[in-house]
Order: structure tokens, then C-alpha cells, then sequence
């Protein structure tokens, strides 16, 4: 039970993480030049948002190592690709990214691969 949740864990903050990055991003271009590139991305550090991403990132870090301690790899990491399902549904309602036909189905497709693979 406390791999699972540990699992949990670590996909709510890796979605918070992306979710947040792209909120504080959106509207923001990143410069031409490679000096002025690197001074973008470093202030973004000092954003307290920002910040916030990088240290949920490594807070799911320290849970897939819990995870890692109770479940097998195989059976835990299938579960992460509900990532990219929460972020996909998440991104259509917080930044009304479109959600196809396409995208639908292979949202489907992935969420039956791991009710199959998790028997």
C-alpha cells in the first residue's frame, strides 16, 4: 500500500510541476542569443513559482526512491504514464490546449495498456 502511494505521490508532483512551469512560461519567449538564453532561463530560478516546479521535481524524485523500496520497477512504472494523461486533460482546462480525436484515443489507448499490464 505505501509503494502505491508513493507512486501517487510522485505523478501529482510531477504533474504540478509541468502544470506550474507552463503557467509561469506561457507568453514568455526565450531570447536569440546563448549568453542571453542562460540569463533568461537563470532568472526564471528566482521566480517563486518556478521554484516551486523544480522542488516538486524533486520531491517526486524522493518518492519514486520510496516507491522503488516497496514495488518492482515493472510493476511500479507503468503508472507513471498517468502523467501524461493528468497533464493532457490538465492542459486542456488551465490553457485550453486542444484535445483531438487523436489525442482522445491515444489517451484511451494508454489508460487500457496499463489496466492490462497491472494484472
Amino acid at each position: 500500500m505505501m509503494g502505491s502511494i508513493c507512486v501517487a505521490f510522485t505523478i501529482l508532483f510531477t504533474v504540478y510541476g509541468q502544470l506550474v512551469l507552463k503557467w509561469q512560461l506561457s507568453g514568455l519567449t526565450l531570447p536569440q542569443g546563448s549568453v542571453e538564453k542562460v540569463t533568461f532561463l537563470l532568472k526564471q530560478l528566482l521566480n517563486p513559482w518556478i521554484f516551486s516546479g523544480f522542488a516538486a521535481a524533486f520531491l517526486a524524485s524522493l518518492c519514486w526512491m520510496a516507491a522503488m523500496t516497496k514495488l518492482r520497477l515493472s510493476d511500479a512504472y507503468p503508472f507513471t504514464s498517468l502523467s501524461l494523461v493528468l497533464v493532457l486533460i490538465a492542459s486542456s482546462i488551465f490553457f485550453s490546449e486542444p484535445l483531438n480525436t487523436t489525442k482522445v484515443w491515444g489517451t484511451i489507448t494508454i489508460v487500457v495498456g496499463l489496466v492490462i499490464v497491472s494484472r
